[in-house]
């Protein structure tokens, strides 16, 4: 019997999906990803947004399509906020949630909706199967922020910690080139009073780089920068979720800080690590946001400089304080997306330009179109010309399409 696990949206699903796939070997499954033929598959789904949500809902009949008799297994976020749309899908089995996903491989010969309210205590899952050189280490589960425009929260419910000893033991045994540590708030890791900064300690001597997930404006503390800077092969990359630039517009996000607050918190970033890439999500056309809110906005990103912007317009979720309020037309939000983007692209390129002639360190991931690809420690894409597997010191060059050009150093004498 073979089983395929297909997965949509954010990094923490894939790396779910991953324990998942390593479950089902030890179980002695065949197992692959995607939409490859097998006879039964495991759908983890989104719902961050409309589109992410109707993409879960398509993906049950493209699965379809690649073998009509096989059962689907349907789970995550998606499946959690509207489980009877899902049950009534032909050969769905199971629907089960965005809640303890260990459970599922106990369900595959079974029917019905199977959702778990448990969100007091973390789940322990195997360490994910990994197929490329960066490893996803997930630490943490739920959230507790509840921003106005987020339906995640009501979906993975509260916010709960893997035991430090546990995630310590995979990332200091990881075999990957680079371990990201990963959660859907990772700002909230609190192991019986233990944080993120205990974690970093406890894993300074990793033989692996390692990169920090997603963070909120208040977890970036000297005592986490300090853990940090001890860090052997610690990746100075900082995602602060900054979401508008707009006082007036972060506090109907419901979001805990100010923009004063923000830019104290990178200029301590960078006290400690200079040349830290800092990048950020940002929502063009908030209901409300008006076009001096977005201006405001563009005149942060630009002052903050940062090195990526992950950019997209408001979508409106059932359930959420933001559903209430009056949405900004479809075509502004677009011509503001627009905008946004463009900043984003100008902010990359004078980021990366920094970094020509100097030497990164670089992490490969795939080989394609003769080129090697992966990522440097301050999240800079790089290409190297022919095939590489292991991660070394490199010379980036020039532009080159979504990033730089590198090369190997020539050693003197060479």
């Amino acid at each position: 019997m073979k089983a395929s696990v297909f997965t949509l949206g954010c990094k923490v699903n894939d790396c779910e999906s991953g324990s998942l796939i390593e479950g089902l070997e030890r179980a002695g499954w065949e197992v692959a990803e995607g939409l490859v033929p097998a006879d039964v598959y495991i759908l983890n789904t989104c719902a961050v947004t409309a589109e992410a949500e109707k993409k879960s809902r398509q993906a049950v009949a493209r699965i379809r399509r690649v073998n009509p008799e096989a059962k689907i297994i349907v789970c995550g976020c998606a499946a959690e906020k509207t489980p009877a749309v899902f049950a009534e899908k032909e050969n769905v089995t199971v629907v089960s949630g965005a809640r303890q996903k260990g459970k599922i491989l106990g369900l595959l010969n079974e029917k019905g909706i199977f959702l778990d309210e448990n969100d007091k205590e973390y789940d322990e899952l195997p360490a994910p199967k990994r197929f490329k050189s960066r490893a996803f280490v997930k630490i943490q589960d739920g959230c507790n922020n509840f921003c106005s425009y987020c339906i995640i929260p009501y979906l993975r419910g509260r916010s709960r910690s893997r035991r430090l000893e546990s995630a310590a033991e995979e990332i200091l045994s990881c075999t990957a080139e680079e371990a990201v540590i990963t959660g859907i708030d990772i700002s909230s890791y609190d192991d019986g009073g233990r944080g993120l900064a205990d974690l970093l300690l406890a894993v300074k001597d990793a033989r692996c780089r390692i990169r920090l997930g997603s963070l909120e404006v208040n977890a970036v503390t000297a005592a986490l920068l300090d853990a940090a800077k001890r860090v052997g092969r610690f990746a100075p990359h900082f995602h602060l979720s900054l979401q508008s630039g707009a006082e007036s517009v972060l506090k109907k996000m419901n979001r805990h800080y100010t923009k004063d607050d923000y830019r104290a918190r990178v200029a301590l970033i960078r006290e400690y690590f200079p040349d830290a890439a800092i990048t950020t999500d940002i929502i063009a056309g908030f209901p409300s946001e008006t076009e001096e809110d977005f201006e405001e906005t563009l005149a942060f990103a630009e002052e903050i400089g940062f090195s990526q912007i992950h950019c997209f317009p408001y979508s409106r979720r059932t359930g959420t304080v933001a559903a209430k309020m009056k949405e900004v037309p479809a075509e502004v939000k677009s011509a503001r997306l627009h905008k946004l983007l463009a900043l984003a692209e100008k902010l990359k390129g004078e980021y990366e330009q920094k970094f020509i002639g100097k030497i990164l360190e670089f992490v490969p991931e795939e080989v394609k179109d003769g080129y090697t690809e992966g990522y440097s420690e301050n999240y800079i894409r790089l290409y190297l010309a022919g095939e590489y597997a292991k991660s070394m010191p490199v010379r980036a060059e020039d532009a080159f399409k979504d990033g730089l050009f590198a090369q190997i150093p020539h050693k003197e004498g060479d």
